[in-house]
């Protein structure tokens, strides 16, 4: 078995009474939530940046706005030109290849190796590489490989994070209201992008530098909460991980029954236990957590969620600046503020989806049901959002709560059952990679919608979201044989783990 490299927290030394019997589990499990929560907040707000810049960088447009807004509309080479919206799309995909690739591999490795190091390693690198793209501007760069490289090196560095921070969190919670902790816990992607829209828009007229330097700043600064106080396991304090102590003694009382059966076999059945104990303990291989129940279907639809999500992560500010609102254009400022409501959407989205599934125990199926409404919910955004700003704002609200409903739930409840499941004896070691594949190929849409968006938007933006309504219908696809299977489930009263397909 490959031992992890484990060190506690430098805080737990600071502060003795942290550790226990001074403070309960119940603490722990909350500051973990808490820690792991700032964490990846302080990721997606620098990831933000990008979207909030696109209408400064890139080709200018005629408005009704005010003089100040104009003198910041003429542009950033290599992004101003005739193909600007195609080079913003391949400087999205640089980051978000690289980050899907990355992913994969940051799984391997976060199931091997100290997570709360690892996690670290990527917040710092995550945050240099952001303030170095920020750079650009005082160094007046306009190499477009300058900036194709830095965003591929961020988006390497950015992957260490979700596998870590899932994983982390799956340690101390356990299945028991998973979906609704994990969808009020997973609310940090959208609190972490209105938190980088509210902080890139408001330095703007400063010069777009700033919109990456201070969320890069943000990063390094939770980096440093995450190497003071993170506690990766509950074991690392003395506490049993949640169902571990039922599955150890279910593994024991399964070997004390074929003891008393076969008496004679009473030292290989003690020495089976152990072995099996041991093997959970050890990470699994790619392939293998790859063939695991549901793990294909929910990492496909996660593709196209994804695909759409970032989509909007990355495109809506742009969006919103280049199509009048009730005859008005809207300002860079504006704009990204208003891009927001997306996003607060999307906490609501994520938190619904995950009360909802742990009701019903069906995550497929309620995955599929918001995927199924957030269609006719783009169609009439793209058809009404024009019209007034209450329309457009109401609108964009259902949109990112529909959209970004089963996005969350795949990327934390989801992953969550499916690297813990009976199929692998509760393999706490398996986490981190299934983790990482389901986010993993869930990226790789995510790269390539944001490109797709900069090329199609040239031909109007009815073709984006035409774009985006397929991705929708196929991402359902995946899931109807795994929603088949849980409404038979429920309706012939069977308990069965909704991953299952």
């Amino acid at each position: 078995m490959q031992s992890r490299i484990v060190g506690l927290a430098p805080a737990f030394s600071l502060f003795p009474n942290l550790n226990t019997p001074h403070k309960t589990f119940t603490f722990h499990q909350i500051l973990v939530l808490i820690i792991t929560f700032v964490a990846y907040a302080s990721f997606h707000a620098s990831r933000k940046p990008p979207s909030i810049v696109k209408s400064v960088l890139g080709p200018s447009v005629a408005s009704n706005t005010s003089s100040i807004d104009e003198s910041i509309d003429n542009g950033w080479a290599p992004f101003n030109g005739t193909q600007g919206t195609q080079r913003l799309g391949e400087l999205d995909l640089a980051f978000l290849s690289s980050y899907a690739l990355g992913m994969y591999f940051a799984g391997h490795f976060g199931d091997r190796i100290d997570l709360r190091l690892f996690l670290v390693f990527g917040m710092m690198g995550s945050g240099i590489l952001t303030v170095i793209f920020g750079l650009g501007y005082w160094m007046n760069v306009h190499l477009l490989g300058y900036y194709m490289t830095v965003q591929i090196v961020c988006g390497l560095f950015q992957s260490i994070g979700w596998p870590c921070v899932v994983s982390v969190v799956g340690n101390w919670c356990g299945k028991e209201k998973r979906g609704l902790i994990m969808g009020l816990w997973n609310s940090h992607t959208s609190v972490g992008n209105i938190l980088g829209s509210v902080i890139a828009s408001s330095v703007l007229e400063f010069g777009w530098g700033w919109s990456f330097v201070l969320p890069g700043v943000l990063v390094i600064v939770s980096g440093l909460l995450v190497f003071l106080c993170l506690v990766v396991s509950p074991h690392d304090l003395g506490f049993e991980e949640p169902g571990k102590e039922m599955e150890i003694e279910m593994s024991l009382a399964d070997n004390v029954e074929a003891t008393l059966r076969k008496p004679e076999a009473e030292d290989a059945g003690l020495l089976e236990t152990a072995n099996e104990l041991d093997e959970s303990l050890a990470a699994i291989g790619f392939l293998e957590a790859w063939r695991l129940p549901g793990v294909a279907p929910f990492a496909f639809c996660l593709f196209f969620s994804k695909l759409v999500a970032y989509t909007f992560l990355y495109w809506l500010p742009y969006y919103l600046r280049h199509t009048a609102v009730a005859g008005v254009h809207l300002s860079h400022k504006t704009a990204g503020i208003l891009s927001t409501v997306f996003d607060i959407g999307g906490v609501l989205g994520g938190i619904s989806a995950g009360f909802i599934s742990d009701k019903i125990k069906a995550r497929a199926l309620t995955s599929i049901t918001f995927l199924s409404l957030s269609i006719p919910a783009l169609i009439l955004y793209r058809i009404y959002g024009s019209v007034s700003m209450f329309i457009n704002i109401a609108l964009m609200f259902i949109s990112g709560l529909l959209v970004n409903g089963p996005y969350a739930l795949i990327t934390t409840a989801v992953a969550a059952d499916l690297g813990t499941q009976e199929s692998i004896r509760g393999n706490g070691r398996a986490l981190a990679t299934v983790t990482a594949i389901i986010d993993g190929t869930g990226s790789v849409g995510a790269a390539l919608g944001p490109l797709l968006a900069g090329y199609i938007s040239s031909r109007g933006w009815n073709s984006v979201f035409f774009m985006l309504i397929i991705s929708i219908f196929f991402a359902g696809l995946f899931l109807i044989r795994l929603a088949k299977a849980e409404i038979k489930e429920r309706s012939s009263g069977e308990v069965i783990p909704s991953s299952d397909p």
